[in-house]
């Protein structure tokens, strides 16, 4: 059976102009005008489009799927202006829940007047004896209750152990184990399958969730692998292998999709976790954290390119970033360039690169799955990053055009829930970037959310991602009103799409624009939101 969807706006890199494809058996059949769609498709089941706007449906790079749903329809305190405000939201949920442990996340210091975040005391005072576990938003710190701390064995030995303040490194760890602990089967179900609905109503069909034995535990991965839904689940985890036969068991243990994702070689800049060649602006004394060195980094590549599977890591300061290119850089010299390349390797966030670590990543086919909107919360001379950093450091953050420039394949994501899922926000911050020279086209970063996503979890047949004759029929219908083409010459910009350009327009990102609306999304030729 044939399906014709007429009356659209279809962005299709093969025929930009076209209002009306055919789907067959999931696969895009054709693309065209209505009339000629009638005549070719006869006996077709007709869809209008009613005007609606289509395109290849998101891919998300970088999920957390348990915390996403818990965060959902939980304790969301990144709305917490100051520490009085966040204190308030956890007593006013606790007050509409008053049985069980409290699980919460969001809360961001940096721009409250206190500057300090939910101490034990403060918590204890509104909580009681109620086990509570609270992320900062990048979460890589937590707040803790004593009567959840006192359910974390041997808290006070781990390192980033603090009787008040928000925990850190190992200790913040062991307590997220604990939190883990108090959930209940049918409470992790729930968040999981509220957050794929989530995903859904995006106009996301496929999300790589980030597992790993700091992250959810390998109980929640497999529970998220059994778990059936129309949004498509590439998994990776987040443990180092020694050597070949270590990684083949790893991937034979867990079914993932490579050794990859939150493998921590450092933590966050929000949490004064991230690893700097230079000392903390706000915090001279301390240079973060590290978690692997070059020596592990190297071990655990050359072990996955022996072995055929895809490595990464979570690496965000610049003292991280030359340990991982470093290790790189000794398995190429070892095992030599293609046979690295061929792997799909690939790193998280990827915030402080040079360009000559750019350089040799794009020679290298290492994959960059980053997040625009930490850019779009945290960038500028004022946001988070300028506190952390200095105002010096902040502009070479997140530089998208510069690893584009040389050649390294971008995937977008979220890390929700550290940010909003919402992948038309991702492309605006990635369009809009603070710092000007680090932004891309809206071209560009529409195909890291959709293209490039697929490439990063080993798709890379071509078309995967598009709207082509042969490609799977993943995509979403929207509501928008401009669309807008994005070309390098200024006589191809146009408020509609111009034929002549033949090239796809996509909606208006400005920051007064308001953002698309997702009426339906469809994964293979199956619909999954919507009607």
């Amino acid at each position: 059976m044939t399906t014709l969807l007429i009356n659209g706006r279809i962005h299709s890199p093969s025929n930009p102009d076209a209002t009306a494809f055919a789907v067959r058996d999931g696969v895009v059949a054709w693309l065209g005008s209505d009339d000629v769609g009638r005549s070719q498709y006869p006996d077709a089941e007709i869809i209008d489009l009613d005007g609606g706007f289509v395109a290849p449906a998101f891919v998300d790079s970088h999920v957390h799927l348990t915390a996403t749903g818990l965060n959902l329809h939980g304790l969301d305190l990144r709305g917490a202006t100051s520490l009085r405000q966040c204190l308030q939201l956890v007593a006013d949920y606790a007050r509409r829940n008053p049985d069980g442990p409290v699980w919460g996340h969001g809360w961001d210091e940096s721009g409250w007047p206190e500057r300090t975040g939910p101490s034990t005391e403060d918590l204890d005072a509104v909580l009681g004896d109620r086990p509570a576990y609270l992320a900062r938003v990048d979460v890589h710190s937590a707040a803790a209750t004593t009567a959840l701390r006192k359910l974390a064995p041997a808290l006070d030995q781990a390192t980033g152990f603090h009787p008040q303040r928000a925990l850190t490194a190992e200790a913040h760890h062991v307590v997220r184990a604990a939190a883990r602990e108090q959930l209940t089967p049918r409470q992790r179900q729930d968040a999981r399958v509220a957050a794929l609905d989530h995903a859904a109503a995006l106009g996301i069909v496929a999300v790589h969730e980030c597992a790993g034995p700091q992250i959810g535990g390998l109980l929640d991965w497999q529970e998220l692998r059994a778990l059936e839904h129309g949004v498509e689940i590439v998994g990776y985890w987040g443990e180092a292998a020694t050597d070949a036969e270590h990684a083949r068991h790893l991937i034979a243990e867990t079914g993932a999709r490579g050794l990859a994702g939150d493998l921590f070689v450092d933590g966050a800049l929000g949490s004064r976790t991230a690893w700097l060649h230079a000392p903390y602006h706000d915090a001279p004394e301390t240079c973060g954290n590290s978690y692997l060195d070059a020596e592990a980094v190297t071990a655990h590549v050359q072990a996955c390119t022996e072995a055929g599977i895809p490595a990464g890591f979570h690496v965000i300061g610049d003292a991280a970033v030359a340990a991982v290119v470093d290790g790189f850089a000794a398995v190429v010299q070892r095992l030599g360039a293609p046979a690295v390349a061929r792997c799909g390797h690939r790193l998280e966030h990827l915030e402080m690169v040079d360009p000559q670590q750019a350089a040799r990543l794009g020679a290298w086919g290492v994959v960059a799955s980053m997040q625009p909107n930490f850019d779009a919360l945290w960038g500028g001379d004022t946001g988070m990053y300028a506190q952390r950093l200095g105002v010096d450091r902040v502009h070479q953050l997140n530089p998208f055009a510069l690893l584009a420039s040389e050649g390294v394949p971008l995937a977008f994501g979220s890390d929700s829930p550290v940010t909003s899922m919402n992948p038309w926000q991702s492309v605006r911050a990635a369009v809009s970037h603070r710092t000007a020279d680090s932004a891309i086209s809206a071209r560009a970063a529409f195909a890291a959310a959709t293209r490039g996503g697929w490439r990063a979890g080993g798709v890379r047949d071509g078309v995967t991602g598009t709207l082509t004759p042969g490609a799977a029929a993943s995509y979403a219908v929207w509501d928008t009103e401009q669309l807008e083409v994005s070309a390098p010459a200024n006589a191809v910009q146009r408020w509609s799409t111009d034929p002549r350009s033949r090239v796809p327009a996509l909606p208006r990102l400005a920051a007064d624009a308001e953002l698309p609306r997702c009426r339906q999304t469809v994964h293979r030729g199956v619909v999954i939101h919507g009607r």
